[in-house]
């Protein structure tokens, strides 16, 4: 397992870095997170050339690791501006990656898990108001 190294892989993530999985991530390493469910290293590549395309100035920073014999746990922040909503202003969604390593030390299981109502749809613009709306609704 070479954990640091991938700690530092997408602490200076970029669009070239994407070409870099096979160095980290099994040919056969399943990924899901909220959004996507794949397998493969092409497909998770496709993941992330996608991002750069919806999002500017992403930047990943794992911030804490719980390590055991049979994988880690990152907690991490994910900075980004939205191309077309939010006026530039940087968002910050907050998460946590389980990962599972194959007896070669590269990656054959990675799970995000982060709040898509909190850290997403709350930011959006006509959905967020419709959603903090209700919130406040409920609370009532």
């Amino acid at each position: 397992m070479q954990l640091d190294a991938l700690i530092q892989f997408y602490n200076d993530f970029s669009p070239a870095s994407v070409a870099r999985f096979p160095e980290f991530y099994s040919d056969d390493a399943w990924f899901k997170d909220p959004f996507n469910e794949v397998r493969g290293i092409a497909a998770i590549q496709h993941i992330f050339m996608h991002m750069f395309t919806q999002v500017d100035a992403p930047r990943f920073s794992v911030t804490e690791k719980v390590v055991d014999a049979n994988g880690a746990m990152l907690v991490w922040e994910f900075c980004f501006r939205v191309k077309r909503w939010g006026k530039g202003e940087t968002q910050l969604m907050r998460g946590v990656s389980h990962l599972k390593f194959d007896a070669a030390g590269k990656v054959c299981y990675h799970r995000d898990y982060w709040d898509t109502a909190e850290e997403l749809y709350m930011k959006l613009p006509a959905i967020g108001t419709l959603m903090r709306g209700l919130r406040r609704m409920l609370a009532a």
